[in-house]
């Protein structure tokens, strides 16, 4: 991983992998030159949804929260590339899918606040990457890669 690059945790929801959409996900962000070095499709148990929703415990939306992230499979994995983090934020639109943007993934395929489809890592958050990737993924499972595009993705690739 070059000094430009970061990783960053993205999982697919439940909702995401019931109605099929893992790949476009999945499409969209290989399109956008950022570069896969981890996936696993897993059934997130009660202990681990806790543990990942840590900060919203004491929430009025926790036990919801919980309950639909258990609910079915994700997939959950981690993206590396420049500014990795704000670049799913962007992609991945407001929220609310209802006020998400067009051509963001939630705007183009969510429908609600509920089901949302996908997860990414907060960028205003310090250690919020390290912390949802160590709690998904063990170190040898991440995988350092040489991604043959890059010289077409960046301008300036020999530095990524």
């Amino acid at each position: 991983m070059s000094h430009h690059d970061e990783r960053t945790f993205v999982m697919a929801k439940p909702d995401a992998v019931q109605r099929g959409v893992v790949g476009e996900i999945v499409s969209r962000l290989e399109g956008k030159g950022l570069k896969m070095v981890a996936g696993k499709f897993v059934q997130i148990d009660e202990e681990l949804a806790h543990e990942h929703y840590g900060e919203h415990e004491d929430k009025p939306f926790f036990d919801g929260l919980v309950e639909f992230i258990t609910s079915g499979p994700v997939f959950a994995m981690v993206w590396e590339g420049a500014d990795a983090t704000r670049q799913v934020r962007r992609m991945m639109g407001a929220t609310d899918a209802q006020e998400a943007q067009p051509g963001t993934i939630r705007g183009d395929l969510g429908n609600d606040l509920g089901h949302n489809l996908i997860h990414g890592s907060d960028h205003e958050d310090e250690g919020a990457n390290e912390r949802e990737i160590d709690l998904f993924f063990d170190e040898d499972e991440l995988v350092d890669w040489e991604q043959g595009t890059a010289t077409w993705v960046y301008e300036d690739a020999d530095d990524h």
